[in-house]
């Protein structure tokens, strides 16, 4: 029962970073549920061996409540710029199948490795190029929309490598945001609508693709989603979305930048720590 209770508080977690920073919650959930997984079961157990995978799943089907729910916030909010985000969805979805059905072919612990590198090539490129930290003086007016090729191309590869790695499309979408000198309220506002075709995508994915390979988990899943991980999650974001609501638009835009730095490291430091 403890578990679940860790599972909804972090849920709750999950549900405030969506809020704030547009996370989607996998950067929370993957690294717990990755280690709880393999605390309960062990490593060599059927679960144990696809830790990282139903972690990665189970996430990606979190997302699509907390993204959701992150959404009709901002919506309300007045935070989301659909013309600048609206180029990005025509293919983010196609990308997210690709990349979830790359991953569930992938060793698990490679996928893990790819979550750690990720991190930490984003890290850096935050912390060294400039843009994000000191946001780029630019007139809202005179932020153009993508061309019609980067934006096709830049949503496939978001949609493949957040649903590869469960993370939603948080960790590309704010930092280009970012550069094109978009205040951290509304770069991370525009991660949660972007992040809804990934999760739908991802998540059906997934679950058919752990039915063809017949895998044999142990406890309630549905496809390689932990359904009873899933409903602690879920109840727990629901409240952390309520809770962050009323801070959007309220933290002040370097104090935000370098708490989504902050975040990124706290997980990344949680996945070496294994």
């Amino acid at each position: 029962m403890w578990i679940y209770l860790l599972l909804a508080v972090f849920g709750g977690l999950a549900g405030v970073t969506t809020v704030l920073f547009g996370f989607g919650g996998g950067f929370v959930v993957v690294p717990l549920l990755y280690r709880v997984l393999l605390l309960a079961n062990g490593e060599h157990s059927a679960t144990g061996r696809a830790a990282m995978h139903i972690a990665v799943a189970t996430s990606t089907c979190v997302m699509i409540v907390s993204a959701l729910l992150a959404t009709r916030r901002h919506q309300r909010a007045g935070t989301i710029d659909w013309p600048l985000i609206r180029p990005l969805l025509g293919f983010i979805g196609l990308g997210a199948i690709v990349g979830a059905a790359t991953a569930v072919q992938a060793d698990g612990g490679f996928v893990r490795l790819a979550f750690i590198v990720y991190l930490g090539v984003t890290l850096l490129d935050c912390l060294l190029r400039p843009g994000f930290i000191v946001r780029r003086a630019t007139a809202t007016a005179a932020i153009a929309p993508l061309s019609r090729g980067i934006a096709t191309a830049g949503s496939f590869v978001i949609g493949l490598i957040a649903a590869f790695l469960g993370v939603g499309g948080s960790v590309m979408t704010v930092p280009l945001m970012r550069r094109r000198g978009i205040d951290m309220t509304r770069a991370t506002a525009m991660a949660n609508p972007l992040s809804l075709p990934i999760a739908l995508a991802g998540t059906a994915t997934y679950m058919a693709l752990a039915w063809r390979s017949g895998a044999a988990l142990e406890g309630w899943h549905l496809g390689y989603v932990d359904l009873p991980a899933f409903a602690a999650l879920v109840a727990g974001s629901l409240l952390g979305v309520r809770a962050a609501a009323p801070l959007i638009g309220r933290l002040p835009d370097r104090v935000h930048a370098w708490g989504y730095l902050a975040l990124l490291v706290a997980v990344l430091l949680g996945m070496l720590l294994r």
